[in-house]
């Protein structure tokens, strides 16, 4: 037990993940727009990823940039620490964009089952 709670439950609460808060704003450079998170991704690293790149990694920052990918309209992703830049591709827009950045860390979705874990023992 730690703090009333088994370990089991505390890993699977843990586990479920929580939204990720995010401000989108116009970058001074035409067509990017830059999303604030309240989540860091890449400590003081920067990523970089385009349309057409292998993403074999499965850190949060790989995973951002290949569902943005999937989703479109984007010609390039510039990822440093919180911040996340995206060129849009001429025609397109952000729409949608902020709602995968926020469901970054949200695991459970609209028909997948939930488990469910027994009460803690007192």
């Amino acid at each position: 037990m730690v703090f009333g709670w088994s370990v089991a439950a505390r890993y699977a609460a843990d586990a479920m993940g929580q939204p990720v808060t995010v401000i989108e704003k116009q970058s001074t450079t035409t067509g990017v727009v830059r999303f604030e998170l309240n989540r860091v991704l890449t400590g003081t690293g920067h990523e970089r990823y385009k349309p057409g790149d292998t993403i074999v990694g499965d850190r949060p920052p790989d995973v951002l940039a290949r569902r943005l990918l999937e989703h479109g309209g984007i010609d390039g992703i510039h990822i440093n620490g919180s911040v996340v830049s995206v060129d849009i591709a001429k025609g397109h827009t952000a729409e949608g964009l902020k709602e995968i950045i926020e469901d970054l860390y949200t695991y459970y979705r609209p028909g997948v089952e939930v488990p469910q874990f027994p009460a803690p023992a007192e």
